[in-house]
């Protein structure tokens, strides 16, 4: 049997981004275990997928913030001895940035990377054994499965395939609801309220109920603004990226900014409008098998008419 470890650690757009690779490895290595190692807030995510056969978390974002403490470092420690408890017949770094690089040093087996050009990070190359040139003006999708498929052995091949089953993800009977991701890490990227309040009443006079998911306490804030807007809009609790999935595999329509819910969405299949305000999507856009509008680039603004003709399109008829 084979054995393979997966590094791509976060961020959660990325992590979404990978799971079609993880697909293809399955596909062409039946027999094969494949582990995947992820930060811990996007375990229950890669657990999932049901090609992969064990995840190993690792929890550098909250070690960064508390280095000096004794706990940390045990932590750290376990996280190194359970890496390193068996020899990988392929280590595959997926990310390209020092950090993972790092986490693949410490990894037993020959590890596979992008070569200096290729990395998001050139540095990151100095910790691979065998280097692969794959571009970088392609999707994140499609360079996680060429380098995967490169070392592995394999072309990957058909579509794109991120081993979630919408079906059997969705809760149980339930009303039409449509999901609004409003909330994103950088505020140049952030479509304006009064947009969403408008788009949410439009919505909700089609016969659908609103969901406001949130991450931080910032964005909660910001949901539970939009909701009192919004009369019978619901803010759920925070949950584990699992039952988030759940949540949007459920809806109706999911409309919202770059962040990586959106990615999410479009791995389930699920109708979607995505708003680009800040960021161009031509190199990590959503993509996925489901109906998809894409508004927007870096630097263009989102008209609420353009985002409500684009509903119009995606929702069945």
């Amino acid at each position: 049997m084979v054995d393979v470890l997966f590094i791509k650690t976060s961020s959660l757009g990325d992590v979404v981004h990978n799971m079609p690779a993880v697909t293809d490895a399955r596909r062409h290595l039946p027999a094969a275990r494949l582990v995947w190692v992820v930060e811990e807030a996007f375990a229950p995510l890669a657990r999932l997928h049901p090609g992969v056969d064990e995840v190993v978390p690792v929890a550098w974002r909250r070690w960064r913030r508390a280095l000096t403490r004794p706990d940390t470092w045990r932590e750290l420690r376990a996280f190194v001895a359970r890496l390193r408890e068996r020899p990988y017949d392929v280590v595959i770094d997926t990310q390209g940035l020092l950090r993972t690089a790092v986490i693949t040093r410490l990894a037993r087996g020959p590890r596979h990377g992008y070569d200096r050009k290729s990395a998001r990070e050139a540095l990151a190359a100095a910790s691979y054994d065998v280097h692969h040139v794959v571009g970088r003006e392609l999707h994140a999708v499609t360079r996680n499965r060429l380098l995967t498929g490169a070392a592995l052995g394999y072309a990957p091949e058909g579509p794109i395939d991120y081993g979630l089953d919408r079906a059997a993800l969705a809760p149980a009977a339930h009303a039409p609801y449509a999901v609004l991701l409003h909330a994103t890490a950088r505020p140049e990227k952030e479509w304006p309220e009064e947009s969403w309040i408008a788009l949410g009443r439009a919505l909700m006079a089609q016969g659908l109920a609103i969901v406001l998911p949130w991450g931080t306490p910032a964005e909660e804030t910001r949901a539970r603004r939009l909701a009192a807007a919004l009369p019978g809009a619901r803010v759920p609790e925070r949950r584990p990226l699992d039952e988030v999935a759940r949540l949007i595999a459920g809806a109706s329509l999911v409309v919202g900014v770059d962040t990586g819910l959106l990615h999410l969405a479009a791995a389930l299949g699920v109708p979607l409008v995505s708003i680009f305000v800040g960021s161009e999507p031509s190199l990590t856009g959503p993509i996925g098998s489901g109906p998809i509008e894409t508004l927007g680039g870096d630097g263009e603004p989102c008209r609420l008419d353009a985002v409500a003709a684009a509903v119009a399109r995606v929702l069945p008829g």
